[in-house]
């Protein structure tokens, strides 16, 4: 059985956005519902509520836009400015770089 690695925790501004985004795609799902039900019912309702649906369809892809832009902007910065390898700037302590001794330097013969 495999030991069940702990994951990190989302950045504030990924929280929100993709709470946002569920929100939306929640309110946008009941529209459908009540579009549906109003055209069998044919109700008056129908056309507000397709109205609604449509708004809601662009507010949906409009945040999950926005949480795909928010992941990216926290995934790059957490490697940090202008790094090329994504561990560039993490905050993992890794073992500190050793500086080697000095060496004396060999005497070349002149050859006179």
């Amino acid at each position: 059985m495999s030991v069940a690695r702990r994951r990190r925790r989302l950045p504030d501004e990924v929280r929100t956005a993709a709470v946002r985004a569920v929100l939306c795609l929640a309110f946008t799902l009941v529209g459908l519902l009540v579009a549906t039900l109003a055209s069998y019912a044919d109700s008056w309702l129908l056309t507000p509520a397709l109205m609604a649906m449509g708004i809601g369809v662009f507010g949906s892809m409009w945040c999950l836009l926005e949480l795909l832009i928010s992941r990216q902007i926290a995934a790059q910065r957490m490697r940090g400015p202008n790094s090329a390898s994504p561990m560039a700037g993490s905050r993992a302590a890794g073992p500190a770089p050793q500086a080697r001794p000095p060496q004396p330097r060999a005497r070349q013969a002149s050859a006179r």
